[in-house]
């Protein structure tokens, strides 16, 4: 595994995360259930990072209003986590497998061993969390054990957030059968692209170099922002 020193969300970040399957999107390759997703669906997105790496720009999904809430709302959460569980977090910017083929991003790690996933719901989605009438493990299963399997970690927090209803956390512990199921479904997915973004190269269509998606170059003025946010995130 591989870490990136840089701020999420950031051009940097999603440099990064251009081309390449991550962990909020491999819903798209592995149902909840562990099977392969559908041909079409797989098709769709492997086109969507082919396009990517061709243009050199993120295809833009759309963000709800409570996506958009979540960006803003996530210190308070995290100062939350901290302070009710008496855990200390740690903001990372990107994580790959040693090939840098597939990447994550969780929202923090936990201490040593976990990381920390927040959300930050419609108060409707995060009563029925609470009353655990709706499942954060079922919905994020894919992403969370994703993250867990590239990241090496034992456990992920998930942690629903609203300033005026109680924490909803669930622990979710590595599961080594799901993950066995996964892996090479990915493997398998990301293999498949490879060969597409070749073919692609061969009829003169996509530059070698954005075809090979090498880990980009970044500057010491990167370093130099992504200290500063760690700072901020961590005080």
């Amino acid at each position: 595994m591989k870490t990136f020193n840089v701020i999420q969300g950031s051009p940097e970040w999603e440099a990064l995360r251009l081309g390449r399957p991550t962990g909020s999107a491999f819903d798209r390759i592995v149902t909840p259930g562990g099977k392969a997703s559908g041909e079409k669906t797989q098709e769709k997105f492997m086109f969507e990072l082919l396009g990517e790496r061709m243009t050199g720009q993120p295809d833009k999904n759309f963000q709800s209003k409570w996506m958009e809430r979540g960006k803003t709302m996530e210190i308070d959460a995290v100062r939350f986590y901290e302070a009710q569980r008496d855990m200390d977090t740690h903001p990372i910017g990107f994580m790959m497998n040693d090939a840098e083929t597939i990447g994550a991003s969780p929202d923090r790690l936990v201490e040593d061993a976990g990381l920390m996933e927040i959300k930050c719901p419609s108060p409707g989605i995060h009563v029925s969390y609470l009353l655990k009438s709706g499942s954060p493990y079922e919905e994020y299963r894919v992403q969370i054990q994703g993250q867990l399997w590239i990241s090496g970690r034992q456990w992920c927090d998930v942690v629903s957030y609203h300033p005026l209803l109680p924490m909803a956390l669930v622990r979710i512990p590595r599961d080594e059968k799901f993950i066995g199921i996964m892996t090479p479904i990915i493997e398998d997915f990301s293999r498949r692209l490879e060969t597409k973004a070749k073919e692609l190269a061969d009829l003169g269509w996509m530059d070698a170099a954005k075809a090979k998606n090498a880990e980009p170059a970044f500057s010491k003025e990167t370093d130099l922002a992504y200290a500063a946010w760690i700072a901020g995130q961590s005080n």
